[in-house]
């Protein structure tokens, strides 16, 4: 069984095409990366993913079971989602009610986008803990949510993605507004994951290179909603298919087994 199997896809809305003609496969404890411009339909593919939305066209399988033929809300408890674009938790509540960190990270064993107090026993509340730790946040168990940085955020959120232990973690650009100290801790941090827990399968969106940790094993480019190239990242994040993806010539660096990416001067 495969963690996402896509076969013939198409997204379109009011007209407009988002997905076409995408073929995809990810396996047990693979780490995709998905780039692309603006536009090219990242999100669209990671919502496919996440069974958030259908489409239009095509079949999608998530963890075995066909989009369409599941009850969504079932599937999405085994599929950990941090997207920046949406908000999975009642923020300004958490900040409003002083909620600390292990609170938000509680919020995920119940899916809620605020805590649910009588769901949450002794070994709930020792998870957070381990979470918080792993995510390099364990200092931060008793901090409330609202005077964390944005970059002590994005380990937070992650850690509640991982809460009901989900056998496929989604990132949605989970390194925007970050500097560059807080990207690499964020970074570390799903480094991390990748040797704790081996079967974890992780899909990550980004639109940088330098995003991308050092343990992503496969990369998929998209460009005007088609797949311009998917498989082992060494085979698809080449100067060529990146230019080619881009729209402009672009230098192509790997070292230490991170990627960076610029533009080819005259």
């Amino acid at each position: 069984m495969h963690v996402v199997e896509l076969e013939g896809v198409a997204v379109r809305v009011v007209g407009k095409t988002l997905l076409s003609g995408v073929d995809w496969r990810v396996e047990y404890g693979e780490h995709w990366a998905i780039l692309g411009p603006n536009g090219a339909g990242k999100t669209t593919l990671l919502s496919l993913a996440a069974a958030v939305r259908h489409p239009s066209e095509g079949a999608v399988t998530v963890l075995g079971h066909r989009l369409g033929r599941v009850d969504l809300r079932t599937l999405r408890r085994h599929l950990g989602l941090v997207a920046a674009s949406q908000r999975l938790i009642d923020e300004e509540l958490m900040e409003e009610e002083g909620a600390t960190a292990q609170t938000v990270v509680l919020t995920g064993h119940t899916g809620t986008s605020a805590p649910l107090w009588d769901r949450y026993g002794e070994a709930e509340r020792e998870r957070a803990l381990r979470l918080l730790a792993d995510l390099g946040c364990k200092d931060l168990a008793d901090r409330p949510f609202r005077v964390c940085s944005q970059g002590e955020r994005a380990r937070i959120r992650v850690a509640r993605a991982l809460m009901a232990d989900p056998a496929v973690l989604l990132l949605d650009e989970p390194f925007a507004g970050l500097d560059l100290p807080a990207r690499e801790d964020l970074v570390a941090a799903v480094e991390g994951l990748a040797s704790t827990r081996p079967v974890l399968t992780t899909i990550t969106v980004t639109h940088h290179l330098e995003e991308l940790p050092a343990t992503t094993t496969h990369a998929m480019l998209l460009r005007d909603a088609r797949v311009l190239a998917a498989g082992p990242v060494t085979d698809v994040l080449t100067p060529a298919r990146l230019s080619e993806c881009f729209g402009r010539p672009l230098h192509v660096d790997h070292l230490d087994g991170r990627w960076y990416a610029r533009a080819a001067r005259p």
